[in-house]
């Protein structure tokens, strides 16, 4: 039986730590647009002086009641004890795959991915199958292939939609489909869904994967739709008492409890959720037009699957070149930052964009001036 393996290096915030905050052009950022603490707090009239007063003691391990209610709020089935706050997703998905899952044990994991959906099955000692989206599929979850992939000895399926790093979001019948391939091998389905709500059309909005499933597992942060990534706040809901009795415990190992500012303003945010993500979404509709026409001047050099939710996409490189070497070689002579798919492990074709800032427009230019440069 396999036994635990180290953690292997995490490609992506390896790459992001040399060059995120010192790069004068991010075009590779997988957030929306944050704001200041001041344009939080005058959400509401009597926020400042409540957050002035608020006792900086120790929050309850499962997270405040006032943030959970909140939380439960984006559910159809579950309640305010059915969620477990965590220190960003990140803590959500390290504690979780060692509640779900044992050395020896089987997941399929959709591919590319953010390294810890497989790196910390991989570690538990884990047998790890990739199902994996492909650009000449449009990045469309082949379904077929997942039936071939799950067995009865699977014990979960990791999902992420909409996706990172592609911007491919699942059909209700696709998503649906995932749900019933489990439940026929008695698998969790561990559903990513921190892009949830920034779907361009609304009618493509998925229900959470933990209202359709009692033995599945929605993650959400703020760090994505909301743009807060500084609260570094995320959240486990799931129906089944069990695996998040097994999820709390574990956090007793790790932070114990969120941090009671961040908690605070977390509640606000969501207490506004309509005016932040509508605030996003334009973000995202201006500079995702800015991107196409980007795009299409320079066909030359790049393709893409246009995304349908989410702050990023999947570009291809059409010259040949590695696309680490392309995007090294970028940031240091531009100063604009791509993301390269060897941080995904997928091949050296491919490099991710982030359209959810508003700088995006600055760092566009900048990168068309450099590549206009190259070839005069």
């Amino acid at each position: 039986m396999p036994s635990l393996m180290p953690l292997h290096d995490f490609k992506l915030e390896r790459f992001l730590a040399q060059y995120e905050f010192s790069a004068p052009h991010l075009l590779c950022t997988s957030d929306c647009e944050s704001v200041h603490l001041a344009d939080l707090l005058a959400l509401e009239e009597e926020a400042e002086e409540q957050f002035r007063d608020l006792w900086l003691g120790y929050t309850e391990s499962a997270g405040s009641p006032a943030v959970r209610r909140e939380v439960a709020g984006m559910y159809s089935a579950l309640g305010p004890d059915e969620v477990l706050l965590t220190a960003g997703a990140e803590e959500s998905i390290f504690l979780c795959m060692h509640a779900m899952l044992g050395p020896g044990d089987h997941a399929v994991v959709m591919s590319p991915a953010y390294q810890s959906l497989h790196e910390v099955a991989r570690s538990i000692g884990c047998r790890v199958s990739p199902w994996t989206l492909r650009d000449e599929d449009r990045w469309r979850p082949d379904i077929e292939a997942l039936k071939d992939l799950v067995t009865r000895e699977t014990e979960a399926v990791v999902i992420n939609t909409p996706h990172n790093p592609t911007g491919c979001h699942m059909t209700l019948e696709e998503f649906r489909a995932v749900r019933d391939i489990a439940e026929d091998a008695g698998a969790w389905v561990f559903s990513d869904e921190v892009y949830r709500l920034l779907e361009y059309d609304p009618a493509d909005r998925l229900p959470p994967m933990a209202d359709l499933y009692e033995k599945g597992v929605s993650v959400g942060v703020m760090s994505k739709a909301f743009g807060l990534a500084g609260l570094r706040i995320g959240w486990t809901a799931t129906q089944d008492a069990d695996l998040r009795r097994r999820v709390a415990s574990l956090k007793d190992y790790t932070t114990i409890c969120c941090s009671a500012p961040s908690e605070f303003l977390t509640a606000l945010a969501l207490r506004h959720i309509d005016e932040i993500v509508g605030r996003n979404l334009g973000i995202i509709r201006s500079n995702l037009a800015l991107l196409d026409a980007f795009l299409a001047r320079h066909t030359d050099l790049f393709a893409w699957v246009r995304p349908t939710a989410g702050a990023i996409g999947f570009p291809r490189l059409l010259t040949g070149e590695s696309a680490e070497d392309v995007a090294v070689r970028t940031v240091q002579e531009s100063g604009v930052l791509l993301l390269p798919s060897t941080a995904y492990e997928y091949g050296e074709s491919h490099f991710r964009v982030g359209f959810a800032r508003t700088d995006l427009p600055a760092a566009l230019q900048a990168f068309e001036d450099y590549l206009d440069g190259k070839t005069a």
